[in-house]
Order: structure tokens, then C-alpha cells, then sequence
């Protein structure tokens, strides 16, 4: 769910909140539903190291009357086909390969979201309502629920916008197969003689945001936004205290027409130690394309690009359709 989502947004190094404003909003800040014209469709696929895991996203809104809007989206982060060695020795202690079976582990995500504008003018906020199932083969998996809240104001062309994930803390509770788990205990002495935890608590996190768009000349547009992603712990981010964390993102989306974009943004500033306790800040540029005709809009997003992390980079495709171009 840290991910992110479309790669129109992951271009900009996922600086949207105050700017979302499609299909795609009911990741980013649900509030932002409110301004679609018609129902949509986005759909997203990303292959994640070296393409041993698979990251998938589908979502669909539409306008309830013209002040609200509700919107549903899927995700699934998932490797597939490895192997379960667990079985590979037999009781009399021979190396059977005949014994070797696959499994799967996968993150699921459902999101129902609903956006209303206030009778404020320029106001409008919107709620998610999350489901998370994880699944780890046969050996465990778990049910997890939470609530997001998002809120955005738009005034003089600068528009603004706030966005709280998990607000109530998101709870994932893990049932664990015993067989299995008997299966491995004591496997190597010392080791998984205890079950790990049950229980597992997503805290709160908040999103600040800020965007204005620039029309030059008719025909030209940039887009420039600003997003302070707060964590309520101590990490390694470039503003870190012991009771809240900030990792500052910038983005720009330069359009032509209405029909050509081209994206850039740099996020994800940590407090980088190295092997000889040196340390540095590091940072993950992106970069992104996209084009729009008739309703149809293909993005393209580089994300982690350069040297600033060990991680290799990511080509992520998107697709969004306006269902009322089939009308």
C-alpha cells in the first residue's frame, strides 16, 4: 500500500495529493473523485526485482450527482512459483527433489471510496474503507482492515490538499498453519522454536500537499506540486525526530495541448549511512511520459532511476479510459 499507484503520479515521484484529481484519486486522496465528468477506468502493471515480483492495480469510479463521486480499486503485489524445500530431505535423511513443491505469497487490496464536496466552495473531502488479505502459500495468511480520510481545497488556482492513511491504524490478524508450522520447528535447532506474532498494526501516516498549474500561451501547461509524507516514528528520513519522521517529494508535469505530458519529480530523501559509517542523503529521481487522445491516456514512468540506491529501476506502464467515449 506504500507503493503507489498509475504512472502519471509515480513520474512525479507520487507528489498528487493536493493535484489528484481522477480515477486514480481513490489511492491517492480520495477527495479528488469529486471532479470527475464521467466514469473511468485505470489500469497498472509494474514488474518489481528483476521481475520476480508482480505489482497489478485496476480501479474504477464514476460521479454519483455533481457534488460526489465513489470509486473502487484492486491491488495485488505477488511472486510467485518458489519453491518449498521444507519437504526436500526424507525421514531417512536422502535428498529427494521429486519432493520439492511451489507455492505463492501475495498482498491483496480492496479500496471503496466516496468523495463529497462541501457546501464550502472549494472544499471537498473523501473516506476509504480498506480491505487487506495476504496470503503466504499454505503456511499462513491474514484478513486486515482500515480507514483513510482525505481533504482538499482549491482557491486562486493553488490548490491543497491533506490526506490521513490508516487514521484509525490498519490491524492485519494472521492465522498460521500449525501443521506446517510443526513441519519447520525444529528443522535446525534453536531456530522457529516460537510462532511469530498474530497481530500486526499499521500506524497512522499524513500527507501534506501542495500544486498550482500554470497555462503558458494556450496551448502549454506545467504543473508544479509539493508533498511532506510524515511518519509519527523515528526512520531514516531527511527530517527524522523521535516522534515524527518527514520525507519531503517535488514533481512537474509539463503539457502540451491537452494531449502530450512529460514528468519529472525526486522523493524518498534518507539519511544514508555506508559500510565505512560515512553517511549521505540519498534520493530517488523519477521521470515519466504521457499521452492522451480521445479519452484514452497511456502513461509511462522511470522511477528509481540514477545511483542513489542499490535498488534497479523500474519501468511501470498505466492505462486510464473516460467510459464516456464508448457512449
Amino acid at each position: 500500500m506504500n507503493i503507489g499507484v498509475d504512472a502519471a503520479a509515480l513520474g512525479m515521484s507520487n507528489a498528487v495529493t493536493a493535484s489528484t484529481n481522477d480515477v486514480n484519486s481513490g489511492y491517492w486522496n480520495p477527495a479528488g473523485l469529486v471532479h470527475l465528468e464521467d466514469s473511468q477506468m485505470s489500469l497498472m502493471h509494474a514488474s518489481y526485482f528483476a521481475n520476480i515480483a508482480q505489482y497489478d492495480y485496476a480501479a474504477f469510479a464514476m460521479p454519483i450527482d455533481d457534488r460526489s463521486a465513489w470509486g473502487i480499486s484492486l491491488i495485488r503485489f505477488g511472486v510467485d512459483d518458489i519453491l518449498d524445500t521444507t519437504q526436500l530431505i526424507d525421514s531417512e535423511g536422502n535428498i529427494d527433489y521429486s519432493r520439492i513443491n511451489l507455492f505463492s505469497t501475495a498482498d491483496y487490496a480492496a479500496t471503496f471510496s466516496y468523495a463529497r464536496s462541501l457546501q464550502v466552495p472549494g472544499w471537498q473531502y473523501g473516506v476509504n474503507a480498506k480491505v487487506i488479505r495476504r496470503i503466504i502459500g499454505d503456511f499462513a495468511n491474514s484478513w486486515g482492515f482500515g480507514i483513510d480520510v482525505g481533504l482538499q481545497f482549491e482557491r486562486n488556482n493553488w490548490k491543497y490538499g491533506v490526506m490521513v492513511r490508516d487514521i484509525t491504524s490498519t490491524y492485519n490478524v494472521w492465522v498460521i498453519n500449525d501443521e506446517k508450522y510443526e513441519e519447520i520447528a525444529n528443522a535446525i535447532p534453536g531456530q522457529n522454536q516460537e510462532k511469530p506474532e498474530t497481530s500486526e498494526i499499521t500506524l497512522p501516516k499524513l500527507q501534506m500537499g501542495l500544486a498550482h498549474k500554470w497555462i503558458i500561451r494556450y496551448d502549454y501547461s506545467l504543473l508544479a506540486s509539493a508533498n511532506l509524507n510524515m511518519r509519527f516514528a523515528q526512520t531514516n528520513d531527511i527530517i527524522s525526530t523521535s516522534s515524527v519522521s518527514i520525507d519531503p517529494a517535488l514533481g512537474f508535469e509539463f503539457g502540451f495541448l491537452e494531449l502530450a505530458y512529460l514528468r519529472a519529480g525526486v522523493g524518498n530523501f534518507q539519511n544514508v549511512r555506508e559500510i565505512d559509517n560515512s553517511e549521505r542523503i540519498g534520493f530517488q529521481p523519477n521521470i515519466g511520459l504521457g499521452f492522451k487522445y480521445k479519452g484514452i491516456q497511456v502513461d509511462y514512468a522511470l522511477t528509481d532511476i540514477g545511483d542513489q540506491s542499490a535498488a534497479l529501476y523500474s519501468n511501470i506502464f498505466s492505462l486510464k479510459i473516460d467510459l464516456g467515449i464508448f457512449r
